[in-house]
């Protein structure tokens, strides 16, 4: 089940990544194609009104938060419950070689070799999950947040009923993707539990203890890269935040003046597309919060990337379009690259 499992996950990370990267070489036999892709993914002002067929409102953004924050505290509670009852980070007898693993967080970072896991190390990935999931339940939190206070989407704002149904397979299989090397055996826990509770009822469970200590002292005993990770994550949410609100700034401007103004103020200076930038920076933190060794979470990595970089690259010929006096030395999404 876990083969199945991963190697499902990594499939449909490969298959949606493709397309974008065979859409983006610079071939005119490919034209058709680009095009093709390009309609996909078209949402909001880079969305012409003669694409409006076969698309729905952009306040549908919405449902795909409402689904985030739903699954991935589902996936939180059931992974700490069972990190916390069947994989405690006990102090116990350690040998030298495993003494090294505690301090690098269990893994050889950034290597995509798997090595077959002892039990104290496997205990370890299920912990490092229940931190990735954390973090993963921080940013859908926030991003549903912005989409209800933040973001004001005009009536006429759609996005193809394609880009729709991808954002919900994403906030399904992303969450997942952080978990995948310990959700099937969580699942069974998890129905186990079920069953019990059926069982024998309610009053004949033993109570559920809310160790806060507990859960905090097992975090804390992740090695440097998944505090590494979080750190470049909390850099990377920080400023998504901020380069959010000043376009939600612009979308109220938009609605009293009836014109689409220029956005400035923090990665604004330097790129087009700051908030995908950002959201390349978060899954960058969550690879490294990783320890770098899961292939599942490198693949979502690089679907989010050449999504958001694809993405970008037609945001920035929007705007040059648009204004005839759009900075010049602003990139589309990278920095200095691009």
């Amino acid at each position: 089940m876990e083969l199945d499992l991963v190697a499902l996950l990594r499939a449909a990370w490969i298959a949606g990544t493709l397309p974008i990267l065979i859409a983006s070489i610079p071939s005119s036999r490919l034209h058709s194609f680009h095009g093709l892709v390009l309609g996909f993914a078209r949402r909001g002002k880079t969305m012409p009104s003669s694409s409006y067929k076969f698309t729905v409102p952009q306040r549908f953004f919405c449902h795909f938060y409402v689904v985030a924050v739903v699954w991935t505290t589902l996936l939180v509670l059931a992974t700490l419950l069972y990190a916390y009852r069947m994989a405690p980070l006990v102090s116990e007898p350690l040998l030298y070689s495993t003494v090294a693993s505690q301090l690098t967080g269990g893994s050889h970072i950034f290597s995509l070799h798997k090595s077959r896991s002892t039990p104290l190390e496997h205990r370890y990935l299920v912990w490092r999950s229940v931190f990735l999931l954390l973090l993963m339940e921080v940013q859908v939190m926030r991003r549903l947040y912005e989409t209800i206070y933040v973001f004001n989407y005009s009536s006429s704002a759609r996005m193809h009923v394609f880009g729709y149904l991808t954002g919900l397979f994403f906030y399904t299989a992303a969450p997942l993707s952080l978990c995948c090397v310990c959700a099937p055996e969580v699942f069974k826990f998890a129905a186990n539990q079920l069953k019990e509770f059926i069982v024998k009822g309610k009053n004949q469970m033993p109570v559920i203890e809310f160790d806060w200590w507990g859960y905090m002292s097992s975090l804390m005993k992740l090695g440097w890269p998944s505090w590494l990770g979080a750190a470049i994550f909390i850099w990377g949410w920080i400023h998504q935040h901020r380069c959010h609100a000043i376009l939600g700034l612009l979308q109220e401007h938009k609605e009293q003046e009836g014109e689409y103004g220029i956005p400035d103020g923090d990665w604004f200076e330097i790129v087009s597309s700051p908030h995908y930038l950002a959201e390349i920076v978060i899954y960058g933190g969550l690879v490294v919060a990783s320890g770098g060794s899961d292939l599942t979470i490198w693949l979502l990595f690089g679907f989010v990337a050449s999504n958001l970089i694809f993405a970008a690259a037609e945001t920035q010929r929007w705007y040059l379009h648009k204004f005839d006096n759009y900075p010049s030395n602003r990139f589309a999404i990278i920095p200095f690259v691009y």
